[in-house]
């Protein structure tokens, strides 16, 4: 499956058709969260009529909590605190971000992240024997790419769940494009796609072994 992940649009969705361009024919697209600047809702079903391809999304922080709704009735599927199989992938999502010092419209306590989480994780387990585990967040996890200056913001919550996953893709720090890797878990950041980045995944589920490409690009 080769999927395209896109993250921090903030409403200016100028360089979205280059991108769709630069990656070529993809299978699925992830929206990682601040698809608005503040609102309106209705932008983000702008943003996902751009994509002939099936769009999973989760919010971020600079999204109001009403973006859910759109969506909801929006063609992409809402994965904010579901789960979802698709081709031996199980895809779990949760938007909004940690506290952040701005008092932005779409925060949750890391109590309340870790519990959603969780729950996530069992019902997948309990529903899908997918090979591949991957979270959409908008939050980055705890010491991976969060850095902003010499501070560390990420999610401790989501930090504490990582080992369960494959692959994290979130947002958040526009300061933090990137991939790494933490034990055997891929944290990737396609960063700000109002700026014309993102990412492409690759992945295997025919192969004995997992196998997870990733190439940042840029349109």
């Amino acid at each position: 499956m080769k999927i395209l992940a896109i993250a921090d649009p903030h409403g200016n969705y100028s360089k979205i058709s280059p991108i769709i361009e630069k990656a070529g024919k993809v299978d699925l697209v992830l929206i990682a969260g601040d698809i608005t600047n503040f609102g309106p809702d209705e932008n983000a079903s702008e943003l996902i009529g751009m994509f002939q391809v099936p769009v999973m999304a989760v919010p971020g922080n600079c999204d109001m909590e009403s973006i859910l709704n759109t969506l909801e009735r929006s063609d992409a599927i809402s994965l904010h605190n579901k789960h979802k199989c698709i081709d031996n992938i199980t895809f779990i999502g949760l938007g909004g971000s940690n506290p952040t010092p701005f008092n932005t419209p779409f925060e949750l306590d890391e109590e309340e992240i870790e519990q959603k989480l969780l729950d996530l994780i069992a019902s997948a387990k309990l529903n899908s024997a997918s090979k591949y585990r991957i979270l959409l967040s908008h939050a980055p996890p705890h010491e991976t790419l969060d850095s902003v200056g010499t501070n560390h913001v990420g999610s401790r919550s989501i930090r504490n769940v990582l080992d369960q996953f494959d692959l994290v893709v979130c947002a958040h720090i526009h300061e933090s494009r990137g991939v790494m890797k933490h034990n055997e878990t891929f944290i990737l950041n396609p960063g700000m796609a109002c700026e014309g980045y993102a990412a492409l995944i690759y992945i295997d589920d025919k192969t004995e072994t997992k196998d997870i490409q990733i190439e940042l690009i840029e349109a």
